[in-house]
């Protein structure tokens, strides 16, 4: 293979990596409204060594047969080995995601390879964005076979993924665990290879959650269930067929659970529209009686903002007061929030109080009292959030006392936005300290009443971003924060487990409000919503501040 053949394969090589540094469900077929076509796609073959070819040219070759090894379990790849690492070598223990590489011989027995790292997926498909000029070397042992040619002695496992391959070679996927009370469905990304998607996923399940989320869900998995056989079969009508066991252990389960978190992992896989899960093999005895949990974003509801001290919604070309909601004037009221229901509305007033709003010919009543109050966010158990500046997240709920949620990963660090998503299990916070902006997703351990104690370990999201000023939830795993990634501060999608993509900049802007369609405020007043790739203001409103959906 030529040189400049083998460079311009390399813009899409996937390289080895050195030692890290681092939903209604029913019985048996669930079927999908939508039809996915999966045409499928080739492969270009890998090729094996060459002869002659010296050090830089093995490694090169090495990582262009690893970049099209998944479907042929990396067989041509393992030719460019030598000795044990043949077979020792675990190309999916893990995944950098790669930009343009730099090559460098550091001996006549060593290639080097410059890696700038966009992220990291570990082999169980945790992605990690990677901050802005991230950067590492992998460093590659060289010896001459029985026959004269170079091969490589020394291959670390794992793999690292120029972006366009890794784009055409992973997908994402949302693993289904269940809420501590078993209400709602919990999703948990993974990024998975392409190939064999439906049993990643299924293997992914049965593993059960990462440790950040492991004290806050619970799993009607039952410890020791296998797949059998090994792969699952999406058939040509797109049914997966789920064969688990042992059997007496899958039937003695809490079967409408079970069949909830298999049919939400897997029925909108592409390629997926149904599922039939079966204990004892494909053969075995049909499961059937999945629970009907509550998932996804939060229902279509209109957005509410403040207007002149007043509540108002938006209503048609315009906007209308709040049913039922009293007087706001002389109260200093900001950043109004709420649950789904309406039940619970709050705002913070003059900076220093967290508070109900007048509602039903009722005066508010204040939750809890602190220094610089973040805007609230309201938790399906009725509590909502903020953060002071001496005590760090506090939670107040009418008729009970404030708590303070131990967080210890928010030591020296002050928060700056909070916003609990729909599901009440997991939190997004932005804080800044002396390492500066950090974007960060915990689980939310509550007690037997549905108050939260403590956020456990968490995972960095948003990476790429060098500030953050707030954040609320888009969907189930995505969050929309206003932050700062080149040039002034924009929009940016963040996936809790995922790439940073920035929307285009709003001049002005100042704040945000999520849903599947997201809205922003700008100084003057003027409510913009994003539509069509682009900001577009929304007509007869005027003048109004702080938007605000659920949550």
């Amino acid at each position: 293979m030529s040189a400049r053949v083998r460079g311009a394969a390399l813009a899409l090589v996937v390289l080895l990596l050195a030692a890290c540094t681092s939903m209604p469900t029913s019985g048996p077929v669930v079927r999908s409204d939508v039809v996915v076509s999966d045409e499928g796609r080739a492969d270009p073959l890998p090729e094996g060594p060459q002869a002659g070819a010296g050090p830089v040219d093995i490694v090169q070759s090495f990582l262009i047969a690893g970049a099209n090894g998944f479907q042929g379990e990396f067989v041509t790849a393992r030719e460019y080995l030598a000795g044990d690492a043949r077979q020792s070598w675990k190309p999916l223990a893990g995944v950098v995601v790669a930009g343009a590489l730099t090559y460098s011989t550091t001996s006549k027995t060593q290639v080097t390879v410059d890696v700038p790292v966009l992220a990291r997926v570990d082999g169980d498909g945790r992605y990690t964005e990677a901050p802005p000029d991230a950067r590492e070397s992998v460093t590659y042992d060289l010896v001459r076979n029985s026959e004269g040619e170079w091969r490589i002695s020394g291959v670390p496992d794992g793999l690292v993924l120029a972006k366009p391959v890794f784009d055409a070679r992973f997908r994402s996927a949302s693993i289904y665990f269940l809420s501590a009370d078993e209400t709602f469905l919990v999703p948990e990304t993974r990024w998975l290879p392409e190939d064999k998607l439906p049993t990643h996923v299924m293997k992914a399940l049965l593993a059960g959650p990462s440790p950040w989320l492991r004290d806050a869900v619970v799993t009607a998995i039952p410890d020791g269930t296998q797949l059998k056989p090994e792969a699952i079969v999406v058939t040509g009508a797109g049914v997966a067929e789920v064969g688990v066991e042992p059997a007496a252990t899958v039937l003695a389960a809490q079967r409408k659970l079970f069949l909830a978190q298999i049919n939400a992992s897997l029925r909108l896989l592409p390629g997926v529209g149904s599922v039939q899960v079966t204990a004892g093999g494909v053969n075995g005895v049909i499961l059937e009686g999945a629970a009907t949990l509550d998932q996804g974003p939060m229902p279509d509801v209109p957005i509410e903002m403040l207007q002149a001290g007043k509540l108002v919604a938006l209503a048609g070309n315009g906007v209308k007061p709040v049913d039922g909601i009293g007087s706001l004037e002389g109260l200093g009221i900001r950043y109004p929030a709420r649950d789904e229901d309406g039940d619970v509305r709050v705002g913070v007033s003059g900076g220093s109080s967290l508070v109900t709003l007048p509602s039903g010919g009722k005066a508010g009543t204040t939750l809890l009292t602190g220094s610089d109050l973040v805007a609230p966010s309201v938790d399906r158990f009725g509590w909502a959030w903020t953060a002071t500046t001496a005590d760090g997240l506090v939670a107040g709920r009418t008729g009970a006392k404030p708590v303070s949620i131990t967080a210890d990963f928010l030591q020296g660090r002050q928060v700056r936005s909070v916003r609990v998503a729909r599901d009440g299990t997991r939190v997004a916070v932005i804080s800044s300290g002396a390492d500066g902006v950090a974007v960060d997703v915990g689980a939310v351990v509550r007690d037997a009443n549905g108050a939260p104690q403590q956020i456990g370990e968490v995972i960095r999201a948003g990476s790429l971003l060098t500030d953050a000023t707030s954040l609320v939830w888009k969907d189930e795993s995505t969050l929309a924060v206003i932050g700062r990634s080149a040039g002034t501060l924009a929009v940016h999608l963040v996936p809790v487990s995922g790439p940073t993509v920035a929307l285009p900049e709003v001049a002005d802007l100042d704040a945000l409000a999520g849903g599947s369609v997201p809205y922003v405020t700008t100084t003057d007043g003027t409510l913009r919503r994003y539509t069509a790739s682009s900001w577009a203001a929304v007509p007869g409103v005027e003048g109004v501040m702080d938007p605000s959906f659920p949550g």
